[in-house]
């Protein structure tokens, strides 16, 4: 997709952004069930929506053998191909979850995957910088150096030698530990040593956005960089069911079938 398509807002209709799904966690019951609740809010949003941005770890663990992926999310799947066929412009980002991304939503349901992230979009007028949010900002030097291991093509020709049901199960494994590890840090506001907006403030200095849109911190945040732009984070759809609408003039986030309070400044 040629990113112009998405940087004209036809009147009426709007843009819609959303993260951290995790589907397939923590079992597949519970993951089915928000699998639902995800497919219901797609469906509310369909006839108005030009566009939607997926910014990335929206399965819990996503890695693409030659002729294998994993097992499950048909419904949504099938739901992306379906708001495809209508003509909506669909886009995926990478997380830290389902980096492992290749060629699968491309060629199968004509869904560009955007690994080079953050990207600038300047949609209407409004400049915006959008992300999953891995790896930006000062610190977590520990995931920084795993990243690199997970993202060079040496390493995942060594994985995808594993058999689907080793390798798929091992990293099932690790993603649960991780956000197990992490589940109290998830829930704490740092202030000022946000990692993700120490990043957009250090951008803005140099170059304005209106608004930034991340994913990645499970924590629904809407801070003041400076007078003229905001940070947002989508937080994640465990508990919080938060989503982003764009009418061409305001970014706004909002609530689906949950009652979440944002962080704010």
């Amino acid at each position: 997709m040629n990113l112009d398509s998405i940087q004209h807002l036809p009147n009426g209709k709007k843009i819609y952004f959303a993260s951290d799904f995790h589907l397939g966690a923590p079992d597949a019951e519970q993951s089915l069930i928000r699998e639902k609740k995800i497919i219901r809010w797609l469906d509310s949003i369909a006839d108005d929506a030009h566009a939607i941005l997926f910014l990335g770890d929206i399965f819990d663990f996503w890695f693409e053998y030659k002729t294998v992926v994993p097992r499950g999310y048909v419904r949504f799947l099938g739901k992306l191909a379906e708001l495809k066929d209508r003509g909506i412009h669909i886009l995926l980002f990478t997380g830290n979850h389902d980096m492992w991304m290749f060629d699968f939503f491309p060629k199968e349901l004509n869904i560009p995957v955007i690994k080079a992230q953050p990207i600038s979009l300047q949609i209407n007028g409004i400049k915006m910088m959008i992300g999953h949010g891995d790896g930006l900002g000062p610190g977590d030097k520990k995931y920084k150096f795993l990243k690199k291991i997970f993202a060079n093509p040496f390493c995942q020709w060594c994985f995808e030698r594993l058999h689907p049901n080793l390798g798929i199960g091992i990293a099932t494994r690790w993603s649960q530990g991780s956000r197990l590890q992490n589940a109290d840090f998830d829930e704490q506001f740092l202030g000022e040593d946000e990692w993700i907006f120490a990043y957009c403030k250090e951008i803005e200095a140099e170059n304005h956005h209106d608004y930034y849109l991340f994913g990645h911190r499970h924590l629904p945040l809407n801070l003041k960089i400076n007078e003229n732009a905001r940070y947002y984070n989508l937080g994640e759809w465990f508990k919080h069911c938060l989503y982003g609408e764009f009418d061409g003039k305001r970014l706004e986030l909002k609530n689906f079938e949950s009652e979440t309070q944002l962080i704010t400044n």
